[in-house]
């Protein structure tokens, strides 16, 4: 028997470093690390041991004879990934356990060195790996901060609540937010409560892991017109975001939605549309989109895609998922000859293969949707112009009209400016060099304003280590700049600045409150939808303490 990786793998590696045959790739190490859908386990090197499956943050690894119906390709899709692989070379020392390297311990400072105060802001993937790295290898003092009034980012608010699994990496995390050297200041937005300056001050380093706070536009008229939603918003809406309000997406009365784009959130907001509320229900989905799903008219979703089939931009395993959903029908829309060539020439491990059962049909727009739930992808389809009611699109015959009452545009997230740090307009980045902001010493930054919105959670973690070993380096050269605040000091800038601080007590207040609810109606969690009842669950525990 071996063990396989399915689709919920976030490409974090903890699997890699505890193998004791060398049989998951790519390894961090090697050129295609970061630039693979997943991680993969050799089913000739596999010796079953169960320890990656163990070590897995976000059980991802089951054992291959005890996969479930909708799992069991994936025992495929590792072994495929070997096949196109060159063979490695067998390990010295015996023909099972292979010969580990010699230890490196590139991130650490040396045994004398006197503590470090590191800001790391922003609390999603990103920040907590640096925030992790840094308290793991080095004695540094952290100080995590966050605009909103509790933890997460791209976890909390990015992940579809249908993709429990994946949120598993949250707890990952979590036990990080009451470290004895680390201290949370939540719902402190830097730039407003306090300046990059003021923050700089205060520390040695600074990380800044913003993230990507928007969407890229399409350019294209009537882009604002009403029903025109961005999918950065309309994930933000089914997650309970509090800066996102509950009728910011309106449903009603639309039979088919549009979206955009066909990388990874287009798919997750194509699932969610057609998914059946009653399985969403036993999510941590908001409420305010359980109950504008129960009522939605929505049965078709249009999948745009201006490229071919053999350039999907998802990924392999999404759209395996995709495929599998309960009561929903897969389609292609056989306008253009280009489409199904590509779907029928495709090679097995191509992602154009994995359309061949899809039903196959020329597409009548001026028709309504009819009665069956289904996702369509119209492929070699750019839009052209949203007309309030209707997108118009390219077409192998033409520009088509297609009806719908909402189009959601998802293109990619796009990094905004930061005051006080440089910023790159065309790629919507922080210049840096391996991390650290050109410009300006002891600032540094990770995940997507380092590296524009690529990448899944795991890619976080090597972009941590990358940051986190030049800010050490330029620790260890004197290279940071003497912070003329003491921790004590900003503790009080920041209360006397923003009167809604929220500490890892409170966070663990909110955590609790959240879970009450949840158990209240049997779903894992019910979310607090705005920062007023995220603040007030964060002060209960100082009125239980009384």
């Amino acid at each position: 028997m071996t063990y396989a990786i399915t689709q919920t793998c976030c490409n974090d590696a903890t699997c890699v470093a505890v193998c004791p045959v060398n049989c998951i790739h790519p390894t961090p190490d090697e050129p295609d690390f970061g630039r693979t859908e997943m991680l993969y386990i050799d089913p000739k090197s596999c010796i079953d041991c169960g320890a990656c499956a163990d070590a897995c943050p976000v059980d991802a690894i089951f054992p291959a004879d005890s996969l479930s119906a909708g799992q069991k390709e994936y025992a495929a899709v590792n072994a495929a990934f070997y096949e196109q692989r060159p063979p490695r070379p067998a390990p010295e020392g015996g023909p099972v356990f292979h010969a580990w390297d010699a230890p490196s311990f590139r991130r650490v400072l040396p045994a004398d060195f006197a503590p470090i105060r590191v800001a790391v802001v922003g609390t999603g993937p990103a920040g907590m790996y640096a925030a992790e790295d840094l308290l793991l290898h080095t004695n540094a003092q952290v100080t995590l901060v966050d605009r909103l009034p509790v933890a997460g980012g791209l976890v909390r608010y990015g992940v579809a609540p249908d993709h429990p699994a994946t949120k598993r990496i949250g707890d990952t995390f979590a036990r990080f937010h009451t470290h004895p050297r680390v201290r949370m200041y939540l719902g402190v937005d830097v730039g407003t409560d306090v300046t990059a300056d003021e923050l700089a001050a205060h520390h040695d380093a600074v990380v800044y892991a913003v993230g990507a706070a928007t969407d890229r536009r399409l350019g294209i008229p009537g882009e604002d017109l009403p029903g025109s939603v961005s999918a950065t918003t309309f994930v933000a809406w089914y997650n309970a975001h509090p800066e996102v309000a509950p009728d910011a997406v309106d449903l009603s009365g639309t039979e088919r939605v549009v979206v955009v784009g066909t990388g990874n959130v287009a798919l997750d907001v194509a699932r969610i549309l057609v998914a059946d509320p009653e399985a969403l229900a036993a999510t941590d989905i908001a409420d305010h989109a359980l109950a504008a799903l129960r009522a939605s008219a929505v049965r078709e979703v249009v999948l745009l895609a201006r490229r071919g089939p053999e350039d999907i931009s998802c990924t392999a395993p999404e759209l395996l998922a995709l495929g599998r959903l309960p009561g929903v029908r897969l389609v292609v829309d056989d306008h253009d000859p280009r489409v199904w060539a590509a779907v029928a020439g495709a090679a097995p491990h191509e992602k154009a293969a994995l359309l061949r059962d899809a039903v196959r049909e020329r597409v009548e727009w001026t028709a309504p949707p009819g009665p069956e739930r289904r996702i369509v992808f119209r492929f070699h389809s750019a839009p052209e112009e949203m007309l309030g009611g209707a997108v118009r699109v390219t077409g192998h015959a033409g520009p088509v009209e297609i009806p719908a009452g909402v189009v959601l545009r998802a293109v990619g997230y796009r990094g905004i400016p930061l005051a006080g740090l440089p910023f790159d307009e065309a790629t919507g980045t922080v210049p840096h060099r391996g991390g650290r902001v050109e410009g300006r010493p002891g600032s540094y930054v990770v995940g997507w304003i380092k590296r524009g919105p690529s990448g899944g959670i795991g890619a976080n973690r090597t972009c941590a280590a990358e940051t986190v070993g030049t800010l050490l380096a330029d620790a260890v050269d004197g290279a940071l700049p003497v912070p003329s605040g003491t921790s004590r000091a900003f503790d009080r800038l920041v209360r006397g600045r923003a009167r809604q601080v929220v500490d890892a007590r409170g966070l663990a207040a909110i955590e609790r409150a959240e879970r009450a609810r949840g158990e209240e109606t049997g779903r894992p969690r019910v979310k607090l939808g705005t920062v007023p009842e995220l603040v007030a669950a964060a002060r209960s525990r100082r009125r239980l303490l009384r």
